[in-house]
């Protein structure tokens, strides 16, 4: 009777206190939607309504919420209001999930069935990947490298040519500095022809990072890898003794009583010691063997978030990640002796702050600022010896030092009226002061054709740098977007955008990309979309280049370039290198910034309520690619002296490349069987051009004719799956399967025969990139199993114990690499590296 009465003291004590009801705001894509207004009313009650709005990860809570009956209305601007009903008890309710539809668009266009969706809104393309951070937690991720796992979904066609972009929140970032525990939500290629961005959809990666939350809660992972569970790798004689070991988290919950600041504790720790495989062939016979290369990777990172009243919300972050890299460049070819060490040390703090104008008005600013340290010394400082595809021996001389600061911004405003939504705004993607000290190659290069040309002590080309190698510049890369989505009528909406795209190298100033897209819905059930959009983007040049401009302009740092020198000492007695002359680099005249156009269309099917189908075809023109060219190269027909005896290289770097892809994807997604939810994909289509980056030369500078071929990215079939299979607590099974047929590559002789100190010469009449690579496969497959260890009742368990094993490459397929393409080598035809052999993952995860 006594306890009997204390527990309704205790209780009827809660109730007066209230409880949290929490939940977040996403849209039909599965989406967050930041900014959005929440009301919570007593139903039937005009009066004692609470307000809250969601912050950047679409999180909103309210506390101290009294039992009974309420209505919670969401808005945002250009979506429909959605009204949903809670019953509140003494205990707070699972955490709710409320999905807006774009106004104007009836139920019967939006199909609801989880991940599965038909929707006319203009980023709701099915063949998107959108991952959350619980569904990553069921997928078997090696090491929770989680942009690598994701980047297979990647076109490279899109990438431009400083590789995939990855946004933060919403924000560029060049080193992903985030806690695996702290994803919400990723996404690929979700509205790809929005005019916010300066790359197309399938060449970003989208990451959202959790809140804080209104409740203490966090996650605490451990990742454990040995080789003793590994099975060997096809070129290891013996199996090299690695592990690896993760320890990973998060902790966020309330600041004070939780009404308006929230905050989020990240981190990771991960010390890795692998090992390289050498496969060599040297004077002194073959070599192979296992060399150590450890890897250190530290990061702790904070987020606060804090409501400034009903309408204004602010977030800050700060990050602080440390790498430590040691035997770096070795394996393959390359010996124990010609390896560097590295590492890299990345500060970075971001601001965001979302505001509501006014009931028509929303506008979102983010502020990035971060600062690099990342320097590399040569193990050995002996000159280096390279013997081209037999053996890479001496010193690494890959001393240098980099260093950046460098911020971001976002600053955009959302409009929205009647059927119409305006987005527009400013996109500074990089801005940067770089230095760069390069004590590279200073001891010298020597490079040999064959193992025969090596002992014989020919080499074809020596190239050594001397001089001052200390550069500093400020990189600006800034856009200017609009768009206005218009929903015409309940089945169609369409999505027209303009960006402009400006950068201090090269001085390029009328770079206007429009956008455009559609989505109509045809049928009476609203289960068809039709699909499609075009879009012109710009590319930019990154530091590279930049760089090679002001160190090799004739004044800074002398870089020599000897064909057919001496060995050991590359020039005659009596004569000093400087007496040689040095290379330049420079822009050609009429260069440009390269576009991008691509062109796509598809239909979306709701095949069942939880899955869909989406069919697609696109096609992509690249025009002004870049691509380098030496002008100063002996001509034809005997290619003996350089037309400018006072330089040696002139490296010029030029728009006049071409790139031309066709291809086509079906991708389905949903619950496709009563046990497995998830996405597969098919995606086959050819990519040609006649360059292959802004640093690549051809052979012959005269004639490119027989350069325009398969680009080296080609895969002309991919195939893609994941997904979870979940037949009780005890089979829960996570599968990954990736794919594709091989990449190509080209024949060559080993031989400079056109006497530019470069070996890269092919059989007379051959193209570039003729041969094709083997195929690749692998299956990955994760089991677990979760423990809950609340009290029971409970609707949701909010403390967890999970145990989980992952098996990467399960069958064990040997996946050669790229086969040597050298006649000259010893390695020709064959492949001297492969893919890791079946690997095996233990984690613990425990969730409170």
């Amino acid at each position: 009777m006594l306890a009997t009465l204390t527990l309704a003291l205790l209780l009827a004590q809660a109730a007066s206190r209230g409880v949290a009801v929490a939940g977040v705001v996403q849209d039909q894509t599965g989406a967050v939607l930041p900014g959005a207004t929440i009301t919570m009313t007593i139903d039937g009650s005009p009066s004692g309504s609470q307000q809250a709005t969601s912050d950047q990860s679409g999180a909103f809570h309210f506390t101290r919420v009294t039992p009974g009956e309420y209505e919670l209305r969401a808005e945002f601007p250009g979506f429909a209001v959605n009204v949903l009903h809670v019953r509140v008890g003494t205990r707070a309710p699972s955490p709710l999930t409320i999905v807006m539809a774009i106004e104007g668009v009836t139920q019967e266009v939006s199909v609801s069935g989880g991940d599965a969706e038909t929707s006319t809104a203009a980023g709701s393309n099915l063949n998107a990947i959108t991952v959350t951070g619980d569904q990553l937690d069921d997928l078997p991720v090696l090491d929770q490298d989680i942009v690598t796992a994701m980047s297979r979904f990647l076109d490279s066609t899109a990438f431009g040519t400083n590789g995939a972009t990855v946004l933060v929140n919403g924000v560029e970032v060049n080193v992903l500095a985030l806690s695996a525990s702290a994803v919400q939500q990723i996404k690929i290629n979700q509205d790809p022809y929005s005019s916010e961005f300066m790359r197309p959809g399938r060449g970003r990666i989208e990451i959202i990072t959790k809140p804080g939350g209104q409740e203490y809660s966090g996650t605490f992972n451990v990742r454990f890898r040995d080789s003793d569970f590994a099975a060997k790798n096809a070129f290891a004689t013996v199996k090299p003794p690695e592990q690896r070991r993760i320890a990973e988290g998060t902790l966020g919950g309330p600041v004070g009583d939780g009404t308006s600041t929230s905050f989020l504790l990240s981190g990771f720790y991960d010390a890795q010691d692998n090992q390289s495989i050498v496969y060599a062939q040297t004077p002194g016979g073959a070599v192979n063997t296992n060399v150590s290369t450890p890897f250190r990777n530290l990061l702790a990172a904070g987020a606060l978030t804090h409501q400034f009243g009903a309408n204004n919300t602010g977030n800050f972050r700060f990050s602080h990640l440390y790498q430590k890299n040691t035997n770096q460049g070795v394996g393959g070819t390359t010996l124990p002796e010609a390896g560097y060490n590295h590492t890299d040390r990345e500060d970075e703090a971001t601001y965001t702050h979302q505001t509501i104008v006014s009931e028509h008005l929303f506008h979102e600013v983010r502020f990035l600022y971060g600062d690099e340290y990342e320097p590399r010394t040569s193990i050995n400082p002996a000159p280096r010896i390279v013997v081209q595809d037999s053996f890479t021996g001496g010193g690494a001389q890959n001393d240098q030092l980099r260093t950046e600061h460098h911020f971001t911004l976002v600053d955009a405003f959302t409009w929205q009226a009647g059927k119409q939504t305006v987005k527009f705004g400013i996109n500074i993607p990089d801005w940067s002061w770089r230095g760069y000290n390069d004590r590279t190659n200073t001891a010298g290069t020597f490079y040999f054709s064959s193992l025969q040309t090596y002992a014989l002590g020919q080499p074809y080309s020596f190239i050594q740098q001397s001089g001052d190698g200390q550069t500093h510049f400020l990189e600006k890369v800034l856009g200017l977007f609009v768009r206005d989505e218009i929903r015409v009528g309940a089945n169609l909406t369409l999505d027209f955008g303009l960006r402009y795209d400006w950068q201090n190298y090269p001085h390029d100033d009328n770079n206007l990309g429009p956008r455009f897209s559609f989505a109509y819905s045809p049928d009476e059930a609203h289960k068809t979309v039709l699909r499609g959009g075009a879009g012109l983007f710009y590319d930019r040049t990154g530091p590279g280049p930049v760089q090679d401009l002001l160190r090799y302009d004739g004044e800074h740092l002398n870089k020599y370039v000897l064909t057919d020198p001496g060995f050991p000492n590359p020039v005659p007695p009596g004569e000093t290198l400087g007496a040689e002359p040095a290379s330049l680099v420079r822009f050609a005249p009429d260069v440009v910034t390269p576009s991008f156009l691509d062109v796509s269309g598809g239909l979306e099917r709701q095949l069942w309520p939880k899955t869909t189908l989406a069919i697609n075809a696109h096609v992509s023109r690249g025009y002004h690619e870049y691509r380098s060219r030496d002008v100063n190269a002996p001509p034809p027909p005997d290619y003996s002296v350089r037309p400018d005896p006072a330089y040696s290289q002139i490296r010029q770097i030029e728009s006049a490349g071409t790139l031309r892809a066709v291809g086509g994807d079906v991708t389905l997604r949903g619950q496709a069987t009563k046990f497995f939810n998830g996405t597969a994909q098919y995606s086959i289509g050819r990519v040609k051009n006649d360059t292959s980056s802004v640093t690549w030369m051809p052979p012959n500078m005269y004639d490119l004719s027989h350069e325009y071929g398969p680009a080296d990215y080609d895969r002309t079939q991919v195939v893609e799956l994941f997904g979870t299979i979940n037949a009780g607590p005890w089979t829960n099974l996570g599968v990954s399967f990736e794919a594709y047929s091989g990449r190509p590559y080209s024949l060559t002789t080993g031989l400079d025969a056109y006497n530019t100190g470069i070996a890269n010469a092919r059989p007379a009449g051959v193209g570039r990139n003729t041969l094709r690579g083997p195929s690749y496969a692998s299956l990955d497959l994760r089991w677990s199993r979760e423990f809950p260890s609340a009290p029971s009742g409970q609707p949701r368990a909010k403390r967890t114990t999970t145990i989980g094993v992952d098996a990467f490459n399960v069958t064990n397929r040997v996946n050669d690499n790229t086969p040597v393409g050298n006649l000259a080598s010893p390695f020709f035809g064959q492949s001297i590296s492969a893919g890791p052999a079946r690997r095996i993952q233990f984690s613990l995860r425990l969730r409170y």
